[in-house]
């Protein structure tokens, strides 16, 4: 199972909640990335530019063939087709919706995290590129703002059983 959607939806919190409520393994593909890179997101992204890490992120997530794991995914990976369709691939695809008022808040200043932004673009302009990305990519979308973690749990549980 993967988790898709915005910086700030809590891909990686639930993730790790979601991996100890079925048994599964857990896996954040920014750690992923780090960990090969030997570099840190903001590192890579300056070392390699945006094509180049986005290129970065579609090799390693195409590369995964896991069983049993929840991934938690970075932003930017619903930009990548071949990994989208390895994520397909693997089991279900949950997108973590949060609106955009959410997202501004919790990403506070983008120059501070490793966030995937083209130049010229306001993180709305991205929220407003990604959020039809991400729905149309998803098997199920479950709101995980004003809920908590545990309650977005049950409602992904939900989702995928039915």
């Amino acid at each position: 199972m993967s988790l898709i959607g915005m910086a700030g939806a809590g891909k990686s919190t639930l993730a790790t909640l979601l991996a100890r409520r079925l048994g599964w393994a857990c896996l954040d593909t920014d750690r992923l990335i780090e960990a090969q890179c030997r570099e840190r997101l903001p590192d890579i992204l300056d070392r390699y530019g945006l094509p180049g890490f986005l290129g970065i992120e579609e090799d390693v997530v195409a590369g995964l063939g896991l069983k049993r794991c929840v991934v938690a995914t970075g932003g930017s990976v619903i930009y990548g087709a071949r990994a989208m369709e390895r994520l397909k691939a693997m089991g279900p695809v949950v997108h973590l919706s949060i609106d955009l008022p959410t997202f501004l808040a919790r990403v506070g200043d983008p120059g501070e995290r490793a966030f995937v932004m083209p130049r010229g673009m306001t993180l709305s302009d991205v929220y407003a590129e990604r959020q039809p990305l991400y729905a149309a990519a998803a098997d199920i979308t479950v709101v995980s703002c004003g809920v908590t973690p545990e309650a977005c749990l049950e409602h992904i549980l939900q989702g995928i059983q039915s």
